[in-house]
């Protein structure tokens, strides 16, 4: 089963994608859209690993999503990718004057997912509900991430919202 699950910066979102990983009687692998590049990034990353117990795996995928998803996805698994909104920054960022980098991989990324064994959690930020950005590129973020998030929705069983630490199903079953 695919699990959307959405809210803002410190919501608690990629705790309820741990918990469902954890409860899940699966193997739980981590796969990390992040990128360490500058020191508080580091300082993240490191908190983020630390939340994890011994049992996950962790798979770095800044860019090639879809092919880390193919080649960990398995009956006995539960994937949870953290976070697409990463993802799709990190995508955006190498394009330089071209949108054939992001069309590319998210089109890969929505083949796959449908075809793919085992249970994946997407954690993704819901940003679109506070003022339009001033600048090009960050218009572009805001509508691209709005974009992706309705495409995971209509592909997830489960679309799950969080707030302050509290979960609210939007779709199928909490």
């Amino acid at each position: 089963m695919i699990t959307l699950i959405l809210g803002g910066a410190r919501s608690g979102k990629s705790s309820e994608a741990r918990r469902l990983a954890e409860t899940s009687g699966l193997e739980p692998v981590y796969i990390a859209t992040a990128r360490a590049l500058d020191e508080e990034m580091v300082e993240r990353i490191g908190r983020h690993r630390a939340e994890r117990s011994a049992a996950w795996r962790t798979v770095e995928a800044p860019l090639h999503l879809a092919a880390s998803l193919r080649a960990e996805a398995s009956a006995g698994r539960f994937l949870v990718v953290d976070c697409l909104t990463l993802w799709l920054a990190n995508l955006l960022g190498e394009e330089g004057e071209t949108s054939e980098v992001y069309a590319t991989e998210r089109a890969a990324l929505f083949a796959a997912l449908p075809g793919l064994p085992g249970d994946i959690a997407l954690v993704s930020n819901e940003i679109g509900w506070g003022v339009v950005p001033l600048g090009v590129l960050s218009r572009r973020f805001v509508d691209e991430a709005g974009w992706l998030n309705q495409a995971a929705a209509r592909l997830a069983g489960r679309v799950l919202l969080v707030a302050a630490g509290c979960v609210l199903p939007l779709k199928g079953n909490a």
